[in-house]
């Protein structure tokens, strides 16, 4: 990670931490490296979540860009998936969305996307940095018919929902599907893509203002949706993030199926009908104990990469798996995109549903989940922190109480200025404990904000 830039693009709060300036300097440096890098007018496609910052930093990156010569693609409010697709299948040089993920609304992201859909690779990055910080040269203004223009794209994001719709393989007809868009990007996409397909579709937080995204809803809230599936009879539920590279389920009696679960659902599917390559699926580290021995059983191998679905899709693209994920619901299907991709997630599902007639809780039920407990704690440094002695003795400390009965995990988010802890135990009071004994040594060494 680079010092403005982590494992999922610019974050931080909107006009404190990342500036209407910063997104002005990151579209002049973007519109002038493929414009020279290409040899021609340099095209960018830009999407955008529904916070309210999000219109000033897409005209800020137009500014940027245009002044450097690029043509910008506008997609407006849309998915981070859907950027991705349309930067790939579109052949523009590169693709921005907008969007602070799960983050609350005064926070805002730029995510930087490569030609093929990808995240921009680390060397890029950090000649972005380079030039935020003011160690490179100033880049040429572009003069005359030289200066970019604006395109509205919303064809694009049309264009992608008939992709989306284009991949399911069975009718929704007469099931009840209920969806949690987070009054965020897939407010409008999912119904669209699901009511096409034939679903009695119900959908909540779908009135998106500006301050409401991830408020008390979407994937990080995933008891609201669970309620409403099970107060009105509903079939199963998908509930997204602010911009929908993320999807939790919820099968009809309530039963949440996150990441993990989910990657055991298809993982199985795939493994029966000899679709599973290398007969492996993909984890990071914050997977649970209960999916390994689930896969042992199922006799699927698996890998752990660091936490980010960009270290996931790197072991897939490497080695040449078709599947992995996060326990967060983040799932890539690498036959169908380059990075996690919410409502593909839920068309997956329900593929699996269909063709088996089982309902989801069924479908996990070999799955058994050890207890979880993962907390957060804002830090002044997350290196200090981490790194702190007083703090890594605590830790082994917990390690060696825990035995092979259980696991801690101590690790630095990569999209925001905290530490997570996590332990996984044979009860959840034990978890709690010592989650806790950490924290409270990391605030007692002053490390807390």
């Amino acid at each position: 990670m680079g010092k403005y830039f982590g494992t999922d693009g610019f974050r931080g709060e909107a006009n404190v931490d990342l500036t209407y300036d910063h997104a002005v300097r990151i579209g002049r440096f973007l519109g002038w490296y493929y414009g020279k890098k290409n040899g021609k007018k340099c095209r960018v496609v830009i999407g955008k979540d529904t916070r309210r910052s999000s219109y000033m930093y897409e005209y800020a990156l137009v500014a940027g860009l245009t002044a450097s010569g690029a043509d910008v693609y506008l997609m407006h409010v849309t998915t981070t998936p859907s950027v991705s697709y349309i930067t790939r299948v579109d052949e523009f040089d590169c693709g921005i969305m907008i969007s602070a993920s799960h983050n609350p609304f005064y926070d805002n992201g730029i995510k930087l996307l490569n030609s093929q859909g990808e995240k921009m690779d680390e060397d890029t990055i950090l000649e972005i940095e380079a030039y935020l910080d003011g160690e490179t040269g100033e880049i040429p203004l572009a003069v005359k018919d030289e200066i970019g223009r604006t395109i509205d794209y919303v064809a694009g994001r049309n264009r992608y929902v008939g992709y989306l719709i284009s991949i399911a393989t069975h009718s929704f007809r007469n099931v009840k599907v209920g969806l949690d868009c987070s009054n965020g990007s897939a407010w409008q996409i999912a119904k669209n893509v699901f009511d096409a397909l034939g679903a009695q579709t119900y959908v909540i937080n779908a009135e998106p203002d500006g301050l409401n995204i991830n408020t008390g809803c979407g994937s990080t809230h995933i008891e609201v949706l669970q309620k409403y599936v099970v107060d009105n009879g509903l079939d199963v539920g998908f509930a997204y993030d602010g911009d929908a590279d993320r999807c939790i389920a919820v099968s009809g009696d309530g039963t949440i199926i996150d990441g993990d679960l989910t990657m055991y659902i298809y993982g199985v599917y795939m493994k029966e009908r000899g679709k599973l390559l290398n007969n492996t699926v993909v984890t990071t580290v914050m997977s649970n104990f209960g999916l390994y021995k689930a896969f042992e059983a199922a006799g699927i191998d698996y890998e752990k990469t660091a936490v980010g679905d960009k270290y996931v899709y790197e072991n897939m693209v490497n080695n040449g798996h078709r599947i992995g994920g996060e326990q967060s619901g983040h799932i890539i299907f690498s036959k169908y995109a380059t990075t996690g991709d919410g409502i593909l997630t839920s068309l997956k599902l329900m593929e699996v549903m269909l063709a088996k007639e089982k309902t989801l809780s069924q479908l996990a039920s070999p799955v058994k989940i050890f207890p979880q407990v993962l907390k957060n704690i804002r830090v002044k440094s997350k290196p200090e922190a981490r790194g702190d002695a007083a703090v890594i003795a605590a830790v082994d400390g917990v390690t060696a109480k825990l035995g092979n009965d259980g696991r801690i995990l101590v690790r630095e988010s990569g999209t925001e200025p905290v530490i997570r802890v996590m332990v996984e135990a044979a009860t959840l009071e034990e978890c709690e404990s010592y989650v806790d004994e950490v924290i409270e040594v990391i605030k007692k060494q002053g490390h807390a904000v």
